[in-house]
């Protein structure tokens, strides 16, 4: 009797001691699970403007500021279409990811990524579309949909520089295209354009249905208000995402610092963009707000408001030669107030050298971005003798077609960089009378164009 209640009392103690270290192993299995996986939602017949989508593009601040810089929480498929009609023949999806502002605050930030059918693209390019918008609905993921209003409603360079970037598409690379403005529309805010790019590519090489191979290799590309968030993204990247493979980035175009753009445009036709910039910074710098609603004048509000919601097509349009500083009221020079000062250090450009290539073209002269603190940029980067960077200045110049002319040549140049062909390990320097007379970027470019119009007819991009 007293052996069979010590063999029942041993089996007890033996299932006790099993269940508990099933439960330890669950426990601690439970503890290190990777995350579930985020659903993909399947895309709207009619896209919202992210006015109307606040669940996507303004999530719980909470829910934002417990993710990790570049964690995805929520997507979801979409339709891309050239000019918001003609369907495009690629797979699609929006990402809503965590990113950080100028004071590394959480914020929410959402990017367009595509990749040709079914592919698994072990190269990725971040095309910076220069938003140069003021309202949501101009944003580049709204934009480059199909049925969107974008291009109605005055975003005309969106769709443009999405043709563009269907020419990384045609290569077989993945794309991503950030809207690196931020929730608030900052036009102009370097570092908070530079911070939401980074964070778009780690959300696009962690989005598992894009199927970006882990060795991908990355390249950045942006032109005027797209150099702004290309070159922040440049110079940050060594310091906030040292993890990510970014073998080299183009530029051109590049508004290296603000202030000599001010100085430059101010009365002259593209004032009112420039204008527009000014309000942008104010969303990002409220000091620099706070100048500006002590000292704008009445007509300054006014024409603020009407500008804040409206997109860069408008923007340029409505009231071109504008006294910018005269709005001011008289207390001196702006530029020597500490707000402005302040704000012009914090998106001037040359504070870090990039540890990676770069290739910078820019005319010269430009009638929107002066030449001069673009030489100062890449002198700056060249003290520095691990600095690798291409500089090319074109003559033949105006601010829009020297995008054109040096999109060819720029997009070889990052191919070989994608490719793994090594860059220069110096800095040079070349002076060009007309890009467009490059023959391999002409041809570049006209095959990219001549790919986009065969795509109006269904055929897929990047699949031969």
């Amino acid at each position: 009797m007293m052996q069979t209640r010590g063999r029942r009392g041993r089996r007890i103690v033996s299932m006790c001691g099993v269940l508990t270290a099933g439960m330890l192993t669950a426990t601690a299995t439970f503890a290190h699970a990777e995350p579930a996986p985020i659903p993909v939602q399947p895309a709207a017949a009619v896209p919202a403007p992210p006015e109307l989508d606040p669940a996507f593009y303004r999530p719980p601040a909470e829910l934002v500021a417990a993710a990790a810089p570049g964690e995805i929480l929520a997507a979801r498929q979409i339709n891309p279409a050239n000019f918001g009609l003609i369907p495009l023949n690629v797979d699609a999806w929006q990402v809503s990811f965590r990113s950080n502002d100028s004071r590394d605050e959480a914020i929410p930030a959402v990017a367009t990524v595509l990749k040709p059918r079914g592919s698994a693209p072990d190269k990725m390019l971040s095309v910076q579309i220069a938003v140069d918008s003021l309202a949501a609905y101009c944003s580049p993921s709204y934009a480059v949909q199909q049925w969107s209003a974008g291009a109605a409603l005055g975003q005309i360079v969106a769709p443009l520089e999405f043709m563009l970037a269907q020419g990384a598409l045609q290569q077989g690379w993945a794309v991503v295209i950030p809207d690196h403005q931020g929730p608030k529309e900052a036009y102009a805010a370097g570092p908070l354009a530079g911070r939401i790019t980074l964070d778009g590519i780690r959300a696009a090489r962690a989005f598992e249905p894009l199927r970006v191979t882990p060795d991908a290799r990355i390249g950045m590309y942006g032109y005027s208000g797209g150099a702004i968030a290309t070159g922040h993204a440049a110079e940050l990247k060594q310091s906030y995402a040292p993890e990510l493979n970014i073998v080299g980035a183009a530029e051109g175009g590049v508004p290296a610092d603000l202030g000599p753009v001010l100085v430059n445009g101010n009365k002259g036709l593209w004032s009112g963009m420039i204008l527009s910039a000014v309000i942008g910074l104010a969303r990002e710098y409220p000091d620099f707000a706070a100048l500006l609603d002590r000292r704008l004048d009445p007509l300054g509000k006014a024409l603020a408001t009407v500008k804040g919601g409206l997109c860069v097509q408008w923007n340029t349009a409505l009231a071109p030669f504008l006294n910018i500083t005269g709005f001011l009221h008289a207390d001196g020079d702006p530029f020597d107030d500490p707000a402005v000062r302040r704000v012009l250090d914090q998106t001037r450009m040359g504070k870090a050298v990039p540890d990676m290539p770069m290739y910078i073209w820019q005319g010269n002269p430009d009638e929107l971005i002066p030449v001069g603190p673009v030489d100062t940029l890449v002198d700056t980067y060249c003290q520095d003798p691990a600095a690798g960077v291409q500089y090319t200045r074109e003559h033949f110049a105006e601010h829009v077609v020297t995008e054109i002319s040096g999109v060819g040549p720029a997009m070889l140049w990052l191919r070989d960089r994608l490719d793994g062909v090594p860059a220069q390990r110096r800095c040079s320097t070349a002076d060009v009378g007309w890009l467009a007379l490059d023959p391999a970027g002409t041809r570049a470019l006209a095959e990219n164009f001549g790919e986009t119009f065969a795509s109006f007819f269904g055929k897929p991009i990047g699949t031969g």
